[in-house]
């Protein structure tokens, strides 16, 4: 495709974008939507995954909620406090607004770009696989969206001119509609041509990279439902397996972070930031310690020999525990945002949910020892780990609920999801939690104040419906 460059085009699409509320989705001063399709998808990748990886306070507390780092100086976030650095206007931010948007207008771009006379021959394939892929990533984001908050704006979020003040959708259809939309996605995926020939950083454009990602995101939104609607689950699953999901390490869906001024998130807030913020959290360094987890060594350093966690909600000095290991210091450290170790955890919950995908036992096994040899391990100690850690048939949501959240540990969102759905590891609140966490682990965020002010009547609505916007209401599809 020709390039059409614009003044200062890099400097506006790596700025933020201002105001978080819905109304700016379609002014957003800082995007250039007269570029060519492929920068506004490296932008949205980029902003995607930044969300999705990032340890900053202001934005992603994950970590914490889950209990793999405690705070060292202010522990607010870790006590469950998002409103005082209002944590979900950034979320909705980062999003709607840099991921969304730009995807949506990236696919106006490819349906209202007029090829040259050498892509002619190719172009429908080809347009027909960049919208695909561009969908995909839009599905994945809208997952998170419904995944974090419940009902959310779906059908008019992204047209702002048209729906200034969007409504709010279900948050069950959302996911019976991203379900459609991944399906006709997958089906849409040509193998034989290409997409983007430059900018698409997750894959490069490789078609048959992003058939396989789109049966892997198909498998994650159908396990997701499947105690709120197993049979949709279940045939979704089915049709997952059946059209080919991640089989090894090499089809990892991650963001090849760079160095300056690309460099990953762990190292901006880590290193970059020049301080000390973060150290391993108690719950987990204890769990891993009870059973000498090799894994310890790459999750964590030591300290004065040995590997200590700070306690849940308490401030805890960077002096005295062990800090995140050397994995979160380094420049190009890639970004994940489903791999395959996620992929074959969700296989062995499909198995024992259904039978299906395999044996329980076996995907398990294989969803640990992939967990290992993500974190540099060996298959080996892998072996001699699940000796001790062997998968219970009686109570398999225990063995793939703990072992999950000891894989996901640089997944926080997705291990999230993974203890709401399955209600392990039994996590006990942070100390000194805010009171409205009602003395629980939060289960969902609470909307942004910026859509309580600007877009009061559709936000009650959306808080009425579902039982009141708190983080102890529970998403639809967790019920247990």
């Amino acid at each position: 495709m020709k390039k059409i460059l614009m003044p200062f085009l890099l400097i506006g699409l790596l700025q933020s974008c201002g105001r978080e509320s819905m109304e700016e989705l379609n002014t957003d001063p800082n995007s250039y939507y007269t570029t060519v399709p492929s920068t506004l998808v490296t932008y949205a990748e980029k902003q995607l995954a930044d969300y999705v990886t990032t340890p900053n306070v202001n934005t992603n507390n994950f970590r914490f909620l889950m209990q793999y780092w405690q705070a060292t100086t202010y522990a607010d976030e870790s006590r469950y406090d998002y409103s005082t650095r209002n944590v979900s206007n950034s979320v909705w931010t980062f999003l709607y607004v840099r991921t969304l948007k730009n995807l949506e207008e990236a696919k106006k771009l490819v349906n209202n770009y007029a090829p040259t006379a050498a892509e002619a021959a190719t172009w429908d394939t080809t347009k027909k696989n960049q919208l695909a892929v561009i969908d995909l990533m839009q599905v994945y984001t809208y997952q998170i969206l419904v995944d974090t908050y419940g009902d959310v704006p779906y059908t008019e979020a992204l047209d702002v001119d048209k729906y200034p003040l969007p409504k709010y959708d279900s948050g069950s259809v959302i996911y019976e509609d991203l379900i459609k939309r991944t399906q006709q996605d997958i089906q849409n995926i040509n193998t034989s041509a290409g997409s983007f020939s430059s900018g698409e950083k997750f894959y490069n454009g490789n078609t048959t990279k992003w058939k396989k990602f789109g049966n892997s995101l198909l498998l994650k939104l159908g396990i997701t439902l499947a105690d709120s609607n197993p049979t949709l689950a279940q045939s979704t699953v089915q049709a997952a397996i059946n059209g080919g999901v991640f089989t090894s390490s090499a089809d990892d869906f991650l963001m090849p972070y760079s160095t300056s001024p690309n460099f990953s998130q762990l190292y901006s807030n880590l290193v970059a930031s020049n301080r000390n913020d973060y150290v391993a959290g108690k719950t987990l360094v204890d769990y891993m310690n009870a059973s000498a987890d090799p894994r310890r060594s790459s999750y964590f350093q030591l300290r004065n020999g040995q590997y200590i966690g700070g306690p849940i909600g308490v401030n805890s000095p960077f002096s005295g525990y062990s800090s995140p290991g050397t994995y979160a210091y380094t420049q190009t450290t890639p970004g994940i945002l489903l791999n395959y170790t996620e992929v074959a955890f969700y296989l062995a919950e499909a198995a024992a949910r259904w039978n299906i995908g395999g044996s329980a036992a076996a995907n398990y096994a294989t969803a640990v020892t992939a967990s290992f040899l993500q974190w540099g391990k060996t298959a080996a100690e892998a072996t001699a780990y699940l000796a001790t850690h062997p998968y219970d048939p009686a109570n398999w949501k225990k063995s793939i609920g703990e072992q999950a959240w000891v894989a996901m540990y640089d997944q926080p969102i997705t291990s999230w999801t993974f203890w709401r759905r399955l209600d392990y590891p039994q996590l006990t609140p942070a100390a000194n939690a805010v009171a409205e966490s009602e003395g629980k682990v939060p289960v969902r965020l609470k909307y942004p104040v910026s859509e309580q002010t600007t877009n009061p009547t559709n936000y009650g609505a959306a808080s009425t419906a579902i039982n009141g916007d708190k983080l102890t209401s529970k998403i639809f599809w967790d019920k247990f």
